[in-house]
């Protein structure tokens, strides 16, 4: 690829990658507040909403970082027994 190539491909990739944060920024909202926000008689959220939104957020982050040391770890594997995906 040339350098105006690459360029363009740098910034699909990059879209791509916000619109994926962002997606999954979007449905952990959604997640959250439907599991955690029951009382709509006050604009604030009350202390057991605010801690099940924490716990929610939180369990979510650290998910999703285990499941990406998990694949860095298959990923790791594979390469070094010569497996590589799509081959």
């Amino acid at each position: 690829l040339n350098t105006q190539e690459q360029g363009e491909l740098q910034k699909r990739m990059e879209k791509k990658q916000m619109k994926e944060f962002m997606n999954m920024y979007s449905n952990l909202v959604q997640r959250c507040f439907d599991d955690c926000v029951t009382d709509f008689t006050s604009k604030a959220l009350v202390s057991r909403e605010e801690g099940c939104v924490t716990r929610c957020v939180d369990k979510f982050l650290k998910g999703s970082e285990r499941l990406g040391q998990r694949f860095q770890e298959q990923n790791a594997q594979m390469m070094a027994s010569g497996q590589i995906p799509g081959r």
